[in-house]
């Protein structure tokens, strides 16, 4: 496994126009968004020939702050991704440039929900339209324009994230060597989107929802945002995760008491989850991003997949983890069964981690770092990027 370095420091979340008026965004859905921006992170440095720009896509409830410390941080709370991006991480900031985006209809500085509607000056919560996965992409592609880089690297990213990464490819296979894809589906089950369901009515049926328009009132919908939250962390964890961290202990006494208030470990994990979600995340961001996962479907015209991925050189990563069960082996197989009947180079692998759906965010077991790491390398050593060795 790469060396891992000492982070890298101090980062600033930086903010760009992709669309205006003028030229607005259109939707897969045919609506627009007259203007479009888009909170963003970069670490490292692109090279002379813009060769080596990395985009990190994030997963539903992340933002543009993957790694390093924003000034005053806690020292130990650093990016989301710290882990896997900096010197001498799988995501060599000392090779590579990587970027991290907020996506389309976030809530931590890109467009979305929250953000005012130029048409009545009042945020847009449910009159926000409806996106889909190749339009968070489409924003990522705005920013790339914005940066002057034309073609990437590797796009890379967990669960959602990981979807984003595989939009990407299909959609314009020439401005991507490869895709990782880690942790992810590319067609939600129904016990998935179960779970999204009951999610989603949490929040909705809380009476402070206000049907979307709860921005300026006193109280916003935190129980049913924190419910949903709680709802999807046990999706996140495995069982095995679980017993180990809190089995049937009791919290702050001896025996049980008997009631129906917090008793057991677990139970207090699972509300401190969802107390500090609603902290940092917004209701009606967490009700888009469920749906654009729901209606997740990039396969389902199998003959333009192929005639989209012919079009390219794109090799894609798929990994996944064997105690996952939100998004299991099965689902990784599928996708890399899918493109490479595609015709698609593909190289697929699953990981023994005892994490859970969560494995992506971890550094252990080393195994998944070095997977990481070894793709990365390759795809930079055919465009000629200098190797780590030369960097060190």
């Amino acid at each position: 496994m790469p060396d891992e370095g000492p982070g890298i420091g101090i980062v600033e979340t930086k903010r760009a126009v992709v669309f205006t008026g003028d030229r607005p965004l259109v939707l897969a859905s045919g609506a627009t968004l007259p203007e479009v921006e888009v909170a963003y992170e970069t670490y490292g440095s692109l090279n002379e020939d813009r060769s080596n720009a990395v985009f990190i896509c994030h997963a539903l409830s992340g933002d543009a702050h993957a790694a390093g410390l924003h000034e005053g941080d806690d020292p130990g709370r650093p990016g989301w991704w710290d882990n896997i991006v900096g010197p001498g991480r799988p995501l060599d900031t000392d090779r590579f440039f990587v970027i991290c985006a907020n996506v389309l209809g976030g809530c931590k500085g890109t467009t979305g929900p929250a953000s005012i509607d130029p048409a009545t000056a009042k945020p847009y919560g449910l009159r926000f339209p409806l996106v889909q996965v190749r339009d968070l992409v489409e924003a990522h592609r705005a920013l790339l324009r914005e940066l002057g880089i034309e073609r990437l690297l590797a796009a890379v990213g967990g669960s959602l994230g990981g979807m984003q990464a595989l939009q990407w490819a299909i959609d314009h296979p020439t401005e991507v060597d490869g895709a990782a894809i880690v942790a992810a589906s590319a067609r939600l089950s129904a016990q998935n989107i179960a779970f999204s369901a009951v999610a989603r009515e949490a929040i909705m049926r809380d009476p402070d929802f206000a049907g979307g328009d709860y921005y300026e009132n006193e109280r916003r919908p935190d129980p049913g945002l924190a419910l949903a939250r709680m709802i999807g962390h046990i999706t996140y964890l495995s069982e095995e995760s679980m017993r180990e961290k809190f089995g049937r202990r009791i919290q702050d006494a001896e025996v049980p008491r008997y009631g129906f208030d917090v008793d057991f470990q677990v139970e207090s994990y699972l509300h401190y989850q969802g107390q500090s979600f609603v902290e940092r995340f917004d209701a009606n961001t967490y009700l888009y991003m469920g749906r654009v996962m729901d209606y997740f479907d990039p396969f389902d015209d199998p003959v333009h997949v192929q005639n989209q991925i012919g079009q390219g050189r794109t090799s894609f990563l798929v990994l996944s983890f064997d105690s996952d069960w939100r998004f299991s082996t099965e689902h990784a197989r599928l996708m890399a069964s899918e493109l490479r009947g595609a015709g698609a180079p593909v190289t697929f692998q699953e990981i023994s981690s005892p994490h859970g759906h969560d494995s992506f965010l971890f550094a252990e077991p080393p195994e998944y770092h070095r997977t990481m790491a070894g793709y990365l390398d390759r795809l930079a050593d055919q465009r000629g990027i200098p190797g780590r060795e030369a960097n060190g």
